[in-house]
């Protein structure tokens, strides 16, 4: 790909609309750079020196936003890092630079007395970037550290109810400097393709607001998005050129793109490059699981002919119209029947995989009624209490009245 060349005037009327770059990639909303006196009190928070990439970003800018995907293997899961904030003084955020480096001091301390051990008051790892208090990047300033200079990514685990996702704090190496970070930050999907509303949205809409209202050029704009799509990752040309399967990672992105496509011959071009079905594609989610939770059917039906194997519990993840003919073959491949996945199906009009779910739950000697009576009314009470919610108006919902009132009534009326 040729390298697209800013001119200094460029770069200027940029930075005049709070966009800079950086290693390859675009900061907007861009602060000034950082004050010498600024840098100077966070250097003298830290245990060691600031790296010198640190220091090139801050002399370019005190911080700003980015939008671009971050995914990483943490805890044996496949992790999706939100960096979309670089922190800086004064900002609006959850905390800004100051405040996030006050905490870690405060945890630092915390865990110098809880381990019995002498701290000499300073940082080790210094935050500078992450998103709310969910996902922060460190980078580490400890002299004698066989990773000082290293990016980490600490991101927080969610609740047990979060199917497929990481239940405990997790943390990872990004890149050995920053730089290198900075060259992690992709586009996993083009976000100038019809209908995405994913990564890049934000920015493009922000670079749209400084055409239409500040008076970005045009040109120079169509330039910037040029630019910054160059960031998406091309799995494409290894797979026509037959190396992709050699790139596990990059073939594992290309697996779950075709699943988000619900493409039924790419997926099955695809699946036989990916090492192994059997793990993780998203969070902890295998193909197969990420496919149903995704409602991605003919995906799934895909995967299943490819031999993907099927985990004993990833009924947990149906939902929807989900066809008779996957729905057997799940079951035929050891999922479990489950009489929420029953519940769960009959309200998005998938009826028939309802009652084989039901027949499969008779045949262990399960009173599949009894069980289905059970879910059905916990999950029309859920509806019930969301379409009162939506029409109060305190409630915005995926599905919208229509559809919450078109669930609740297919449970009423179901017959097994």
């Amino acid at each position: 790909m040729q390298a697209t060349h800013f001119s200094d005037a460029e770069l200027a009327d940029l930075r005049a609309h709070g966009i800079v770059l950086f290693a390859d990639r675009v900061i907007f909303d861009a602060q000034p750079p950082m004050p010498a006196d600024q840098i100077a009190a966070v250097q003298a928070r830290c245990h060691g020196a600031l790296p010198p990439a640190l220091l090139d970003l801050w002399r370019t800018t005190a911080g700003g936003s980015l939008d671009y995907d971050l995914t990483l293997e943490m805890n044996g899961h496949i992790e999706g890092i939100s960096w979309g904030e670089l922190f800086y003084n004064g900002s609006d955020s959850y905390r800004d630079l100051e405040g996030w480096i006050d905490h870690e001091l405060e945890l630092a301390e915390e865990a110098a007395e809880e381990n019995s051990r002498p701290w000499n008051g300073k940082l080790d790892v210094l935050p500078f970037g992450g998103f709310e208090y969910c996902d922060r990047i460190y980078i580490v300033t400890e002299p004698d550290a066989k990773d000082c200079g290293h990016v980490l990514a600490w991101k927080q685990g969610l609740p047990p109810a979060w199917r497929g996702a990481m239940h405990e704090d997790g943390l990872a190496t990004v890149a050995p400097d920053l730089y290198a970070a900075f060259g992690a930050l992709q586009l996993h999907a083009d976000p100038l393709e019809p209908g995405h509303s994913g990564t890049g949205i934000t920015f493009l809409e922000y670079v749209d607001e400084r055409r239409m209202e500040h008076g970005l050029s045009a040109p120079l704009a169509d330039k910037l998005i040029a630019f910054f799509c160059q960031a998406v990752t091309d799995w494409r040309t290894p797979l026509a050129a037959g190396t992709l399967a050699a790139q596990p990672a990059l073939a594992r992105q290309a697996l779950r793109d075709a699943i988000d496509h619900d493409d039924t011959a790419l997926t099955l071009q695809l699946a036989p490059l990916v090492a192994n079905l059997g793990t993780a594609l998203a969070g902890s989610s295998i193909p197969t699981d990420y496919a149903l939770r995704r409602e991605k059917f003919a995906a799934a039906a895909a995967l299943l002919e490819s031999g993907a194997p099927v985990a004993p519990d990833a009924l947990e993840s149906a939902s929807g119209n989900v066809p008779a003919a996957l729905m057997r073959a799940l079951l035929d491949a050891g999922a479990q029947p489950d009489a929420d996945a029953m519940a769960r199906c009959v309200a998005g009009g998938g009826a028939d995989s309802a009652r084989l779910i039901g027949a499969a739950l008779a045949a262990q000697g399960v009173d599949a009624a009894a069980a289905y009576r059970a879910a059905s009314a916990t999950l029309l009470r859920k509806f019930t209490a969301d379409i009162a919610e939506v029409r109060k108006g305190k409630l915005s919902h995926y599905l919208g009245l229509d559809g919450l009132e078109a669930h609740a009534e297919r449970l009423r009326t179901f017959v097994l």
